[in-house]
């Protein structure tokens, strides 16, 4: 398939597809539109940040009948926030197909007050699976079992949110041939058996990178020493001037801390974690969006999904749990082809993961800022050579010496070279007694003539 000339596009998807100025698909886009197009179950294996929401979105749009009052698709998301950014990406079809109807539903909403407002079915349902569920099933005002086509976004972060089973609660009362579509940046083995039971034959799309896409991201590490994180954070970011600039803290209540640490040092600072109303997250994403805030601290939950064009750097403090975040952290920023910047606050306690994520490829730059400028330090794990001592290549001609080998041949080597260091070390015993004594005697000749 050509990617600048997309096969099996309607004249309504082509428009939305050029209203979108997109130039050429993406390769997750390239693969898998024409799959779903043909009804085919879909499992796209993607990184973020390469298109994935308009793979689904722009076959969705012209298999959307408008003039069928019922919903016909499903779509859950695994936070709300990312149910949010969906909501956003899709609501945008309607500029070219008025007629459409999407609706919102996730947590933190008045759930009476939204049940009132389903008396005319929504085409398309975003939402989290729990809500959903919860009007589906308990309430029974949104009825998505009309829906043919489900669309699982993140589904490792839905498997690891422990939103499966309301998922499965879902499809299990919807139409045998349901058409299902699940995107992921990974495959892990908990949610096969999901995969499993609900998809038939399906689709399995691995997008390699496209270099137009492949996000430029250069990662730096930047050593805590003896300091705090917030302490290490606020004594770097005199040393750039982001656009946007992303942190990212392992907890609620670090997070919390540390912007209000920033916030007493006379940064503006946007908070954006799980301990926020769902209203204020609202408003968080929304003044993201409107670039309001230079300095944003969050929690993985926008770790995830968030596509703000404007992030041009992001700082991690420290290293999650599950290295794969870390990952999604850095995405945030080198959108489409950008170049970004993540750098990394790290511990002694953080070697195992750096040392971990090096053996898969990633190439660290490792800095300090000092003296109001950035100073490059020696590679990471880099330790110098140690200086050869007498000792030591006395110790190399026994082991190197060439022998006939005879019974204990080993064994003698070994005592020889027992010997060597038992005489190194009493002549070291000898030296500082010596050492000693001298040391003594001018102290008591300073103290005679102080006397």
């Amino acid at each position: 398939m050509n990617k600048k000339l997309p096969n099996g596009l309607n004249d309504i998807s082509l428009k939305y597809f050029e209203m979108n100025g997109f130039k050429e698909l993406t390769n997750i886009q390239a693969k898998t539109i024409p799959l779903i197009l043909r009804g085919h179950d879909v499992i796209g294996i993607s990184d973020t940040g390469t298109g994935k929401t308009h793979a689904f979105l722009i076959p969705l749009l012209q298999m959307i009948n408008v003039n069928i009052d019922c919903v016909q698709a499903v779509i859950t998301a695994p936070t709300r926030e990312l149910a949010l950014q969906l909501h956003k990406a899709a609501s945008s079809m309607t500029s070219v197909q008025p007629k459409l109807r999407i609706k919102l539903i996730s947590g933190g909403t008045n759930r009476q007050k939204v049940s009132r407002k389903l008396s005319t079915q929504p085409h398309i349902v975003i939402g989290t699976p729990g809500r959903i569920k919860d009007l589906f099933l308990t309430d029974e005002s949104l009825l998505v079992n009309t829906a043919k086509i489900m669309i699982v976004d993140e589904g490792d972060m839905t498997l690891e949110y422990g939103f499966l089973e309301d998922i499965d609660a879902i499809a299990g009362k919807m139409p045998d041939r349901l058409q299902m579509l699940v995107f992921s940046a990974t495959i892990p083995l908990g949610l096969k058996p999901f995969l499993k039971k609900y998809m038939r034959n399906p689709k399995t799309v691995k997008a390699l990178k496209d270099d137009k896409f492949d996000p430029k991201i250069r990662h730096i590490l930047v050593p805590c020493k003896h300091k705090e994180y917030s302490e290490t954070l606020l004594s770097i970011l005199p040393g750039f001037q982001p656009y946007v600039c992303l942190i990212f803290a392992n907890t609620r209540q670090i997070a919390k801390n540390t912007a209000e640490i920033m916030r007493n040092s006379g940064y503006r600072v946007l908070e954006l974690h799980g301990d926020l109303s769902s209203r204020n997250r609202k408003q968080a994403l929304t003044s993201l969006n409107n670039r309001e805030y230079q300095y944003v601290v969050a929690t993985d939950i926008a770790a995830r999904g968030l596509d703000i064009d404007a992030i041009t750097h992001v700082i991690s403090l420290g290293f999650p749990t599950e290295l794969n975040f870390y990952i999604h952290r850095s995405g945030r920023t080198g959108r489409s082809g950008r170049e970004g910047t993540c750098y990394v606050l790290y511990k002694d306690s953080d070697d195992k993961s750096i040392k971990s994520l090096i053996d898969k490829g990633l190439k660290f730059d490792h800095y300090q800022f000092k003296d109001d400028k950035w100073q490059q330090l020696k590679p990471y794990g880099f330790k110098r050579m140690k200086k050869k001592t007498e000792l030591d290549h006395k110790i190399a001609q026994i082991v190197n010496k060439k022998t006939r080998v005879k019974p204990n041949y080993k064994k003698k080597k070994e005592e020889e070279i027992k010997k060597l260091k038992t005489k190194k070390r009493r002549e070291m015993i000898k030296k500082s007694i010596k050492e000693q004594k001298i040391l003594r005697a001018k102290t008591k000749q300073r103290e005679k003539n102080s006397d």
